[in-house]
């Protein structure tokens, strides 16, 4: 068998594929290609964005994963896909479509049909869940919205930096969508399913101090498999759910990709 020679990372909300800067880097120092491609309308930069987030409220999950899969498609050989936050749905769903030889989804936002919902997790999705109005918006996060959400276990210093480099706004009604899932007759945009024999084996990575998408969350996507394929969960002490930006993260993409490896599908 040929070991996949090409990583795919997917970004989450309120980031662009900025947030996956050092994990190119490293990864093409280990000698993969790295492909981090955005969203439709994303392909600017992050002070674009805030400028002009016309972009982010034209964007759908099924675009998303549409255009992710043109562009793995196009490799000549199934790729490892890692994925953060909204990106470890989207890993999820693009897995579930036959595609990667194997998928890490990292602090990932749950698949549809996970109905954990810890109050750390209300608190920070609440500035777009806090009016029905925002399903039709680009809602930011404020600097101590973004500290509690995606870096609570970072210093103030390190915060603001990150936050300044990769906060953008995020679609509204896609939120709102997620939330709403459960409760729609039908399968909606996040459905997966978990019965999938032919998906790659699939390892969730989880930050024990995340606040939007905490250890619960991920534990009960994982069981929500019934499919007889390789799902396993990994838990950090002390991290955050900006996990790929906090010290240490050498070592948390180094396990990923060398799970990955080991388990990939031919």
């Amino acid at each position: 068998m040929t070991m996949p020679d090409t990583i795919v990372l997917v970004h989450g909300f309120w980031v662009t594929p900025r947030s996956w800067e050092h994990w190119i880097t490293h990864y093409e120092q280990r000698g993969f290609r790295v492909l981090a491609p955005a969203y439709p309308g994303f392909e600017v930069e992050v002070e674009a964005l805030n400028a002009d987030p016309t972009p982010i409220m034209e964007v759908t999950v099924p675009k998303v994963v549409d255009h992710l899969t043109a562009v793995i498609n196009e490799l000549p050989a199934p790729p490892i896909i890692m994925g953060h936050s909204a990106g470890g749905t989207f890993t999820q769903l693009l897995l579930d479509r036959g595609l990667g030889a194997a998928g890490v989804a990292m602090n990932s936002a749950p698949t549809e049909g996970v109905r954990v919902v810890p109050l750390s997790q209300v608190k920070s999705t609440f500035p777009v869940l806090k009016s029905p109005a925002n399903r039709h918006k680009a809602v930011g996060l404020s600097f101590e919205e973004w500290k509690y959400t995606f870096t609570n276990t970072f210093t103030e210093e390190e915060s603001r930096a990150l936050y300044e480099r990769y906060h953008i706004p995020a679609n509204g009604g896609i939120v709102w969508g997620g939330v709403l899932a459960n409760f729609q007759p039908g399968h909606q945009d996040t459905w997966v399913d978990y019965h999938n024999d032919d998906r790659a084996p699939l390892l969730f990575i989880s930050g024990s101090e995340d606040h939007i998408m905490p250890p619960a969350v991920q534990q009960s996507n994982a069981k929500h498999y019934k499919s007889n394929t390789i799902t396993e969960v990994k838990e950090y002490e002390g991290y955050a759910h900006l996990l790929p930006a906090q010290k240490g993260w050498e070592e948390i993409a180094d396990y990923a990709l060398d799970w990955a490896l080991r388990h990939a599908r031919a």
